[in-house]
């Protein structure tokens, strides 16, 4: 089976007990499940991950790149101003999407630019979890054409 890397950025370990009413109330590892289960129904290996520490999503990107491992990344905040992480994913050569459980274009003003959505195969936002299934789809789509 085809690995893939789901990467969630800071607070995003907090599902379930962060605004619900904005993410949702699934947890974390809800949605970690979610992906692994999905993932074996589209033939793939999902390995989900989460991290509040910067440098530490920047490693995991150099290890995806490395392994020529495809990549779904909420970067949380950090896609708004992270440059690290923006030149991380540029070096990712296998499929990537950018995943937000909301609209970012429907929230604070500050959360309407992506960094890294210029370095991305695609973004989905605003289906919830579902955005993660969507994105699983499109990585899946993806690697079979």
């Amino acid at each position: 089976m085809t690995r893939v890397l789901v990467i969630n950025g800071p607070n995003l370990g907090r599902l379930g007990v962060r605004e619900p009413d904005i993410y949702g109330s699934t947890t974390h590892d809800e949605l970690a499940e979610l992906c692994r289960a999905t993932g074996m129904r589209l033939g793939l290996d999902v390995d989900v991950r989460q991290s509040d520490s910067e440098a530490e999503l920047v490693a995991w990107l150099h290890e995806a790149a490395d392994a020529r491992t495809a990549v779904i990344l909420n970067a949380g905040a950090l896609t708004h101003y992270s440059y690290a992480l923006r030149d991380a994913l540029a070096q990712v050569p296998s499929p990537t999407v950018e995943v937000h459980l909301s609209n970012p274009a429907a929230r604070e003003e500050f959360r309407h630019t992506s960094v890294i959505a210029g370095v991305v195969t695609g973004s989905i936002s605003g289906f919830g979890i579902n955005s993660y299934v969507l994105a699983l789809h499109a990585v899946a789509d993806r690697l079979a054409s």
